[in-house]
């Protein structure tokens, strides 16, 4: 089952934000994820930030699994995206 990629207006924002190498390697990884998005993720322990996160070289997409959806809440380098909410 493929599951359909939704962005939030805040994780659209960070990924504008981003250098357009970084936003290539975004897309293409997260395209590859749809397929199987729970055997790339990680199960976040904060639940306020969202339920997971796909490590993408030193970046980080945190996002929810509603239905078929996955619904990307924030994407940003490593040391910041746990910071800012």
């Amino acid at each position: 089952m493929k599951y359909k990629l939704v962005y939030t207006n805040r994780s659209s924002r960070d990924i504008r934000r981003l250098d357009e190498d970084v936003k290539r390697k975004i897309e293409k990884s997260l395209k590859r994820y749809q397929e199987e998005p729970l055997k790339y993720a990680s199960k976040l322990t904060d639940p306020a930030l969202g339920t997971y996160r796909f490590k993408i070289g030193d970046y980080r997409v945190i996002f929810d699994i509603e239905g078929e959806e996955i619904v990307v809440l924030r994407a940003g380098h490593r040391k910041d995206i746990y910071r800012k909410l």
